[in-house]
């Protein structure tokens, strides 16, 4: 049975189209493609058309009776939120290590002396499958309520291969169980284990010659990510990582520039990457060479308020133009939030972007920094009807009003899955 569907009298109707083809940099990340009092046609789970609410119902009078109509008058609506750097899969919390960096110690600090990244990959590893599962389809279920309908979601809390595949292997039941799509990156590359950290070229062996394989032979991943910072992986170690996985297939992607300035940026444009995330201390030279080679800056503002760090440069990164991203980095350590409309406040009020850029941030570009800008990220002809109704008056107030979930109705493949802000 055809199934149809109206968003009808929306305040403003926001739909990002056009960057379909590249993401979108420097001005025309302020080009939301906005179309005041308007209106959605979607069936069979797909969008018909976006256009002013009058030239919709003319066009398409015939199938009113049949179609579920959703009213959107006094509120806006946006492309499905895409959040591209997640660690969604993971098992226990690090409450306690908040407690210790409010009292001074560093992040690296707790993690070289065996907490941090190391304290969740034993709960992990400790995690039954069923477990993780569980787990983290609650806080896919956080996601969807706050808006989000595409998800990425990363490994490296296993840092063996068994508990690497697990993680990869919950993702994957949960991108066939949940209604949210996730898209799988493997990052057996995230930390050195305590027991091998005086011979991390060992491990870097074991994760190119061991894992990547059976991680690749299974399909369980798109992308290939390594945390290239001081005392977790060289320049030299991320490449060979990042370049074993090219040649099974994975494209690249790279946590970099996190704590000091580490050549990250640069190791990006030079390998091809699809994104860096973090950021926060890239070189003008990384910076400059990002921009040239067309990687998308995935920016992670909540980790730096978390962990009270300077903010990356993102004015001066779309000034240069980079094509910029936003994401929670959700995770239980340095970014405990699935709130990626809290990290478009921060996107405003810490690191000097305009409203519409962190809109651009959250949609289309977020789609291109995980490589699903054909499916989704904006409202156009042929794409997922992925549709988040939000409501506030206009696309102002949404990062005006920090700190809320302004989410009314968050629409997936077609399918009215939250309602009056709450899961159906």
């Amino acid at each position: 049975m055809t199934q149809k569907m109206f968003i009808t009298n929306a305040a403003q109707l926001i739909t990002m189209a056009g960057s379909t083809d590249g993401p979108a940099t420097r001005e025309a990340m302020s080009q939301l493609n906005l179309i005041e009092d308007g209106s959605l046609f979607m069936e069979d789970g797909k969008i018909v058309e976006a256009g002013p609410d009058k030239e919709i119902r003319e066009k398409y009078q015939e199938h009113f009776q049949s179609a579920e109509q959703i009213d959107a008058t006094g509120k806006i609506v946006a492309p499905g939120l895409v959040d591209p750097h997640t660690h969604l899969v993971h098992a226990g919390t690090r409450e306690n290590e908040y407690a210790m960096r409010l009292k001074g110690r560093t992040y690296m600090d707790i993690m070289q002396a065996g907490g941090g990244i190391h304290a969740t990959t034993r709960a992990t590893q400790q995690a039954s499958h069923e477990q993780l599962y569980d787990e983290s389809k609650k806080r896919l279920n956080q996601f969807l309520l706050h808006g989000v309908t595409t998800v990425e979601a990363k490994s490296g809390y296993g840092l063996t291969l068994e508990h690497e595949l697990k993680q990869l292997e919950v993702a994957e039941q949960l991108n066939n169980d949940h209604p949210v799509d996730l898209v799988s990156t493997f990052m057996g590359a995230h930390a050195i284990p305590m027991d091998e950290k005086n011979n991390p070229d060992k491990f870097v062996d074991r994760v190119i010659q061991e894992m990547l394989p059976e991680v690749a032979d299974k399909k369980l991943a798109v992308f290939n990510d390594v945390f290239c910072e001081r005392g977790v992986f060289t320049p030299e170690q991320s490449r060979r990582v990042l370049e074993a996985g090219k040649e099974y297939g994975l494209i690249p992607k790279i946590h970099a520039d996190e704590i000091e300035p580490y050549e990250g940026a640069e190791l990006a444009a030079s390998i091809g990457a699809i994104s860096a995330d973090h950021l926060l201390k890239a070189s003008e030279n990384g910076i400059k060479k990002m921009a040239e080679a067309g990687v998308v800056g995935v920016l992670l503002p909540g980790t730096a308020f978390f962990l009270m760090a300077e903010f990356a440069e993102a004015r001066k990164m779309i000034d240069a133009g980079v094509a910029v991203a936003l994401s929670t980095d959700a995770n239980p350590g340095s970014s405990p939030t699935i709130s990626l409309p809290f990290i478009m406040n921060l996107g405003c009020l810490k690191m000097g972007m305009t409203p519409e850029e962190v809109l651009t941030a959250t949609t289309i570009n977020a789609a291109h920094a995980i490589g699903c800008a054909s499916e989704v990220g904006s409202l156009e002809s042929g794409k997922k009807a992925d549709v988040t109704i939000f409501d506030v008056p206009n696309y102002l107030t949404l990062s005006y009003k920090y700190g809320m979930n302004h989410v009314d109705t968050v629409v997936k493949a077609g399918i009215p899955l939250v309602r009056g802000g709450q899961l159906q």
